[in-house]
């Protein structure tokens, strides 16, 4: 029987230590460019190519990358490289993904800006998986930077819009997002995808888990960190939705400024309380402008049931998740403006207590968990703005997350202003028509304020505008007049 003995070896051929040549800087730019590449690898033996074709070494090796050029191979380490792509470069690594780098040679080595897969055999034609890549890319653009303690744990064209349904897009996702995720979020993802795998549970507990899963992996778990708004910006944006109402814009500057200061949101939402039509909901979705955030709106008059919010159990076999959960799988991320419209206009039907309190836990920012996804979701990012008609039907606990904000009725010269520059134009633009064609007179424009002086807002002036410009436009194109003039008498007959 030969008897192998392994310590005379040559020393070239055993199994060596992994050799990590880079060293990882933390960044938070959300695109590359060779000023602040993704990765930096060594040139000093020669300069290398704008486009490059290749792949990444096996980590468990060597940290390089292996550059191929007709039948030719040569290799160049990895100097430098951004935090938040390791686990992507160690999976494109380990499973021989062909790729092409763009990049620039430049004084501290071959800045690589741009990482696109290729078809399999090291053409420069692109693979049609190129779409993952582009959309992992993009999702670790938009992460911040892992921590530093958790390190050594386990341009032309955009990525595709893709989302991540199948078992093994979800199982790439999470290997290259790696720290990037909240920690909480990725152990879940973990021990749903386990479940999503396994044979010893029901296919209906395995189509649950692979449906959480992708709602989650397709939501950017982004920081809390905000940029400073512009004061000035932000006051032209209310100018826009608004007019008048200087106390309240001031107000609402005053709420939001202080991110200037901690570049965090503000610890409390906004209430806008005030009667319908006098622009509560345009002063929210003006704010989520002035803070670059997306937006999500819940109505609360059409929920009566605190379920229909916070999702039910994964035992039944229609499950679903809940409102609030599906607002965040709409908006794509972490960080948006939650708008919840008619908040005092929430009930219960069934005895079970307002389902508006279920809020709390949201409004807090501690975290909100969905009955179906069985996570704690970070909330962090997420700002509530609500909107109200009386805030006495609204609870104490609800009221005292929020900064309360009265919306007072507009006054008679308001409106005057409001119809003449704001909605009879706005009428005229989508119907196509000159403000010559339809005139209306100052006694003309006090009817229309008279009769209206009972009616809150401004829905019914826009109303009566489009009853104007309507009558106005049938005259013209039927009795082929060139000019409709409303004066009080022509106003009473119409509107009256």
């Amino acid at each position: 029987m030969p008897v192998f003995d392994f310590s005379s070896i040559p020393e070239n051929e055993k199994k060596q230590d992994p050799v990590c040549t880079y060293t990882m800087f933390r960044s938070n730019e959300a695109a590359a460019s060779p000023e602040k590449p993704i990765l930096i690898l060594d040139n000093s033996s020669e300069p290398w190519k704008h486009h490059a074709i290749g792949v990444f070494g096996n980590q468990n090796k060597r940290t390089n990358f292996e550059f191929r050029e007709e039948g030719s191979s040569a290799y160049a380490d990895i100097l430098q490289i951004d935090a938040r792509f390791v686990s992507l470069v160690r999976w494109l690594g380990e499973n021989h993904i062909n790729v092409r780098l763009s990049g620039e040679n430049r004084e501290e080595g071959y800045a690589v800006y741009k990482i696109r897969e290729t078809a399999f055999g090291g053409g420069t034609k692109l693979s049609a998986e190129d779409g993952f890549l582009q959309f992992m890319m993009e999702r670790l653009f938009a992460s911040s930077a892992p921590a530093e303690e958790e390190q050594g744990e386990d341009e032309e064209e955009d990525g595709d819009d893709m989302k991540l349904t199948s078992l093994q897009s979800i199982s790439d996702f999470m290997t290259c997002a790696g720290r990037t995720m909240p920690e909480n979020i990725r152990l879940w993802a973990r021990r749903n995808l386990a479940v999503a795998r396994s044979s010893e549970v029901s296919p209906e507990e395995r189509r649950h888990a692979q449906r959480a899963l992708s709602i989650m992996m397709n939501i950017q778990w982004k920081g809390n960190y905000f940029e400073a708004i512009d004061p000035v910006e932000a006051r032209r944006i209310l100018d826009e939705e608004l007019y008048g109402m200087e106390s309240v814009k001031q107000r609402i500057i005053e709420t939001i400024i202080q991110i200037n200061r901690t570049h965090t949101l503000p610890a409390y939402g906004l209430l806008l309380c005030g009667p319908a039509g006098t622009g509560k909901s345009q002063i929210a979705y003006a704010v989520a402008r002035i803070l670059k955030l997306p937006w999500t709106a819940l109505d609360m008059s059409s929920i009566n049931d605190a379920e229909q919010l916070t999702g039910s159990s994964r035992i039944y076999s229609n499950a679903k998740p809940g409102i609030i959960m599906e607002a965040f799988s709409q908006a794509g991320e972490s960080n948006l403006v939650f708008i919840i419209n008619e908040l005092d206009k929430a009930s219960s039907k069934n005895g079970n207590g307002n389902p508006a309190d279920v809020l709390l836990t949201l409004l807090d920012n501690l975290g909100f968990t969905d009955n179906y996804m069985e996570c704690m979701v970070p909330t962090v990012g997420v700002y509530p703005i609500a909107t109200a008609n009386d805030k006495s039907q609204i609870s104490a606990p609800l009221m005292s997350r929020f900064a309360v904000i009265d919306i007072p009725d507009y006054t008679d010269e308001e409106k005057k202003v409001i119809f003449q520059r704001f909605a009879l134009r706005k009428v005229f633009e989508r119907m196509g028509m000159k403000e010559e064609e339809c005139v209306l007179t100052e006694d003309g424009l006090d009817a229309v304020i008279k009769l209206h002086e009972n009616t809150s807002g401004i829905r019914d002036l826009e109303q009566a505008a489009e009853h104007l410009a309507a009558n106005a436009l049938y005259q013209i194109e039927v009795d082929k007049v060139k000019q409709v003039v409303f004066d009080a008498e022509a106003v009473f007959e119409l509107l009256g």
